[in-house]
């Protein structure tokens, strides 16, 4: 089966991988462009989905817009014509003229089990929303957002103390693993696309600023589910004393006070909440790396009665 890949983070490199692992045969893979970082935003980094697919010696294409012209006749020059196109984290909204190049169309592998969680940031949002259970969905692509026909879903148990970035890496082999058991099927005509239930569908919008922000006002699970479910990225922070901070490892412990008052501060660091308070093992103060909270309590002169806001 002949395979366009579009991809661009971590997440869509092991459905790459199994795809090259199972001898389908990858003609081209599709990713953003270089991203710019530092400082200046002079320095270019690839994606990780270029990286792999240059170990590979794989055609890599990257557009600016996957919808212009130009970019469109590049891809139906390709001989033989592409049988399928998988789309994984790719990051661009694909408009029908695109979709309809590979003879079978395109589908895309999901982080959530559709029609659940339709949207950009599936599974943050199922640990934001004490989930016990998400998984990953095959879905025929069309024009919308997350809403085309189901051909193959497994699911996946949610840990209780899950992070974000754990759950992400287990459900990209999961993807990756039902992506291959897939084509597999469909090249045997032994799948047949389900239409979504629309009634039912749930939405994970983008993850904001905003969101990111801890609540002292809730209770304590609360406030540690939302450390765990943007942990690593984009980070759950608060403000010391007009200082930004991102919070991790954060746990439910005994204690009473304000909300966000510093309870504890020798080595440990605690925080009352609404309804408890929270154990904080590693912080990241801002412009700095990550580390231990007892080493951020000693440089930065945490003290017991200050107030996160």
């Amino acid at each position: 089966m002949q395979v366009i890949f579009f991809g661009t983070p971590e997440f869509a490199v092991p459905s790459l991988e199994a795809l090259l692992g199972e001898g389908f045969d990858v003609r081209a893979v599709i990713t953003r462009p270089d991203s710019a970082q530092g400082r200046s935003r002079s320095r270019r980094v690839p994606s990780p989905v270029k990286l792999a697919a240059q170990a590979e010696d794989l055609r890599v294409y990257e557009p600016e817009q996957p919808s212009a012209p130009a970019f469109l006749e590049q891809l139906r020059a390709l001989t033989p014509r592409p049988d399928i196109g998988v789309v994984v984290a790719y990051g661009h909204i694909l408009k029908p003229e695109l979709l309809a190049i590979p003879t079978r169309g395109m589908v895309n592998v999901h982080p959530s089990l559709l029609p659940a969680l339709r949207g950009a940031a599936p599974v943050e949002w199922a640990i934001l929303n004490g989930l016990d259970k998400t998984g990953v969905t095959i879905m025929q692509m069309g024009p919308g957002l997350d809403d085309g026909p189901i051909i193959h879903q497994i699911p996946h148990s949610i840990p209780d103390d899950a992070t974000g970035g754990e759950l992400s890496a287990h459900l990209a082999e999961l993807g990756a693993q039902a992506l291959v058991e897939c084509l597999g099927l469909l090249e045997q005509d032994l799948l047949k696309p389900v239409p979504q239930k629309h009634e039912l569908a749930t939405y994970a919008p983008k993850l904001t600023r905003e969101l990111a922000r801890i609540d002292w006002t809730k209770s304590a699970a609360d406030v540690a589910r939302v450390t765990r479910a943007l942990d690593p990225r984009p980070g759950a922070w608060a403000a010391l004393e007009g200082q930004d901070v991102k919070l991790f490892e954060a746990s439910a412990v005994d204690g009473r006070g304000a909300a966000g008052e510093v309870l504890v501060a020798d080595g440990r660091l605690v925080i009352a909440t609404g309804g408890g308070a929270i154990q904080v093992d590693e912080v990241q103060p801002q412009g700095k790396a990550r580390m231990p909270a007892a080493d951020w309590i000693r440089g930065r002169g945490v003290r017991t009665g200050q107030r996160f806001s």
